[in-house]
């Protein structure tokens, strides 16, 4: 496929349609970037060779002009030296030289208008270019979050998250009955003689308490 016809099925191409299409919308993104790329390579390059014809074209008009003013001027000797025949030669050459000149222009105009489509085109490619830039990170960051939900959808729809719900319920009750366990035991143990001096000590100092309580309330009512 020529440089023109790749560039031209780019730039007329719909970005948008190509990545609905795609079965993976990164990696299309990516190839088209390249493709641009490489077209946009291409394209200045035949741009420059262009650019150079110009210049070239120029200069052949300019030697081709100067040749036409000095065969008018040799035209122009000969007359004035009575040489007919060397003035109508000199014309003769002269004419040559100004057709070469007109066509020389002609291919001049046909290198501009090149040059001009060129610039339009690649102009055209790298808004494609810039675009399929900007949109590349959203592109992949949609693509990423999608497929983080597909797996968080497709855990739930295999029932797996259930599954493991129930295990840890399963986990917490086992933890409970442990608890509960240690708590009986310790309810069915034997107090030692140290804690039945230390609840003697509670029920005296509670006793004590409660005795004095009792004398201020006699004290108010007296």
């Amino acid at each position: 496929m020529g440089i023109f016809s790749r560039f031209a099925d780019i730039v007329n191409s719909n970005i948008s349609a190509l990545l609905d299409k795609a079965e993976d919308p990164e990696k299309m993104v990516r190839l088209i970037i390249q493709e641009m790329e490489d077209t946009l390579v291409e394209v200045r390059s035949t741009s420059a060779k262009v650019l150079a014809e110009k210049k070239e074209a120029i200069r052949r008009i300019e030697r081709a002009e100067a040749q036409v003013k000095d065969w008018a001027a040799k035209a122009e000797l000969a007359l004035s030296k009575d040489r007919e025949d060397l003035a109508k030669a000199a014309l003769m050459e002269k004419q040559k030289g100004a057709d070469l000149v007109a066509t020389l222009k002609k291919e001049l105009v046909y290198i501009e208008e090149q040059i001009d489509r060129l610039k339009q085109e690649i102009n055209q490619l790298q808004d494609k270019l810039n675009d399929a830039r900007a949109r590349q990170k959203t592109i992949i960051m949609r693509k990423q979050t999608a497929s983080s939900r597909l797996d968080v959808k497709r855990q739930l729809d295999t029932g797996k998250i259930d599954e493991a719900m129930m295990k840890f319920e399963q986990y917490e009750r086992r933890v409970e009955t442990l608890e509960a366990e240690v708590e009986a035991h310790e309810m069915m143990q034997p107090k030692s003689l140290e804690d039945e001096f230390a609840a003697l000590a509670a029920e005296e100092k509670i006793n004590d308490e409660l005795e004095q309580m009792k004398k201020k309330l006699k004290k108010k009512k007296d």
